[in-house]
């Protein structure tokens, strides 16, 4: 990873590089992180016309960890996703497109027993189990009608 990987290019890196460097407390970060923005790489489904797509549901990129558990993939970028894409092809297959969204509205539908790794492989990046995506998750304030 070269130099210029670890500039932060907006809020949610700025916060992953105070975590890291000890200025933030990993508890705060995951607090601060349900209103910021990220990025999750959706299937992108070839169609005739560009632009459109076969199904209403999008579907999030989500692999196995070390341990069988299902992880989903997020990024604090759609750059970032990139150079996770060029380093994977294969789970990323398919993956051409995207969500720029509020962490809390991912942390509202994710499934249950679920992680989420953010810009995972990075030196940027952080991994929730599924037991803290679910705390997080309860503690949100009722959403909005």
């Amino acid at each position: 990873m070269n130099s210029s990987d670890l500039t932060p290019r907006n809020e949610v890196e700025h916060l992953l590089i105070e975590m890291n460097e000890g200025r933030l407390e990993p508890e705060n970060f995951a607090r601060s992180l349900v209103d910021q923005q990220i990025f999750i790489p959706v299937k992108d489904e070839k169609h005739h016309i560009a632009g459109f797509q076969l199904s209403t549901k999008a579907q999030p990129l989500v692999i196995l960890d070390e341990e069988g558990n299902r992880v989903l993939i997020a990024f604090t970028s759609p750059e970032r996703a990139k150079e996770f894409a060029s380093e994977f092809p294969e789970q990323c297959a398919g993956y051409g497109g995207g969500l720029l969204i509020e962490a809390s509205w991912i942390l509202r539908r994710i499934g249950a027993d679920m992680g989420l790794s953010i810009n995972p492989g990075q030196d940027m990046g952080f991994d929730f189990d599924a037991d803290m995506v679910a705390m997080l998750a309860s503690v949100l304030p009722e959403e909005a009608v």
